[in-house]
């Protein structure tokens, strides 16, 4: 009994590592296509913004976006 659990365990572990590094080629892609956006004079840090926006839901977005226009609002930017 302890044996295959020992198996299981190896496995799930030996899982996660390889899950991890395929993390790490996946965050060193992305960071090569900002590279690239920036090299043809895209701004990186918008780009990153849209991409948060893309993934908020649109209820989840006009809400955050009713927030930020009170409080720009609140301190005079808008």
């Amino acid at each position: 009994m302890a044996e295959s659990t020992d198996d299981r365990l190896r496995l799930l572990i030996e899982r996660v590592e390889r899950l991890e590094e395929e993390k790490k080629g996946i965050s060193d892609d992305i960071r090569d296509v900002y590279a690239e956006a920036k090299a043809v004079g895209y701004d990186v840090k918008i780009m990153r913004q849209i991409v948060r926006l893309r993934k908020m839901k649109p209820d989840d977005r006009a809400e955050m976006e009713a927030i930020l226009d009170t409080y720009k609002a609140a301190l005079g930017l808008g």
